[in-house]
């Protein structure tokens, strides 16, 4: 996305010109007070100014998102957020449109909304706070909760199986996919910043967490002493490794992801899977994203793929001009009373 520099001269933003007089009310020690802090800290560097940044929600506690940023936002209904902010986007092309919704929001009500968001590549950005359970309603389970999961709603475990929300945008048609963690602010802040930019249907997952409900569902990922094996971090144009010590990596076996071990003496770093987010192919796409979903393999975090193609929302706009410049402005009058008309006695 280009800076405007000449709507945003002589303005200088910090993160506190983006966090509304609303008191922010989570429970204590949930991961959105990250995602909102990294969200304000990150603002200053999109390259617009307040008033022409939207933020969407739908139900959820992540929903409450809209009151807390200093923009324009919009509190939808439950599941709605993305066609509420296709609209938005729709209406006025030259805002930049952000969605703030949950796993449960999106991928459950709201999950034929957000494929077509993706399919059509709508230029809105999407950041999913996946904690895995529904949390404003007390703990019932989502459509990310892991097979066998015992909650209120599932009591002998749920017998589901779960959505992977990566492959589900990329299989989608979702132009920028990534994923990262509510606690590692430096980490999601890059990618924040990054979808800010793309042109197109930008999805960020990020792995948060609920200290009531679902408290340490990413603790093996986010801990200091396990992340090192459990996480790999996707770097465009190096290589897949992984460990405390960059001891372990991934490589290619045909399409199967193999871990190996670096410090054997039989494999080298030259062995190694390296990572292309701008893959024409998205078949290895895929195959990082199913990381998540293989035991004992690392979960992946960074930008997965990034591609351009025609946005939806631009070519609206031009379809519109092209008509009125052969055409002329329609009216009501034409719409409604120039084909398919019945008179009923």
């Amino acid at each position: 996305m280009e800076i405007k520099v000449d709507e945003l001269a002589g303005v200088k933003y910090t993160a506190k010109d983006f966090a509304s007089d609303v008191d922010v009310k989570w429970c204590p020690g949930c991961g959105d007070y990250s995602i909102l802090a990294q969200v304000q800290r990150s603002s200053p560097d999109f390259g617009e100014r307040k008033e022409n940044i939207v933020w969407v929600s739908g139900i959820g506690c992540s929903s409450r998102f809209p009151y807390y940023m200093n923009t324009y936002g919009f509190h939808g209904i439950h599941g709605r957020a993305g066609a509420i902010a296709t609209g938005v986007k729709l209406a006025n092309p030259k805002l930049q449109v952000w969605v703030a919704t949950g796993d449960g929001d999106m991928l459950s009500i709201g999950g034929n909304h957000f494929i077509h968001l993706c399919r059509k590549n709508i230029d809105v950005k999407v950041i999913m706070f996946n904690n895995r359970i529904y949390g404003l309603t007390k703990g019932q389970y989502s459509p990310t909760s892991e097979k066998g999961k015992v909650t209120k709603s599932s009591p002998f475990g749920t017998v589901d199986f779960p959505f992977n929300a990566v492959k589900l945008a990329t299989g989608a048609g979702a132009t920028f996919v990534a994923r990262s963690f509510d606690r590692d602010p430096k980490h999601l802040q890059d990618m924040i910043n990054r979808a800010a930019k793309h042109h197109g249907a930008a999805f960020i997952e990020v792995y948060q967490n609920c200290p009531i409900f679902n408290d340490g569902a990413f603790s093996l990922l986010t801990e200091k002493e396990t992340k090192p094996d459990n996480v790999i971090v996707l770097e465009h144009g190096k290589p897949l490794v992984f460990g405390a010590n960059k001891e372990k990596g991934i490589k290619l076996d045909g399409l199967n992801p193999v871990v190996i071990d670096l410090s054997d003496g039989k494999n080298s770093v030259n062995d190694c899977w390296i990572h292309d987010e701008f893959d024409d192919n998205p078949t290895r796409v895929f195959l990082l994203a199913r990381f998540s979903d293989i035991p004992n393999f690392p979960v992946p975090i960074g930008v997965f793929r990034q591609f351009s193609k025609p946005t939806y929302d631009k070519d609206y706009v031009q379809q519109i001009s092209d008509i009125q410049a052969k055409k002329g402005a329609g009216t009501y009058e034409k719409l409604m009373y120039t084909t398919n008309i019945w008179e009923v006695r």
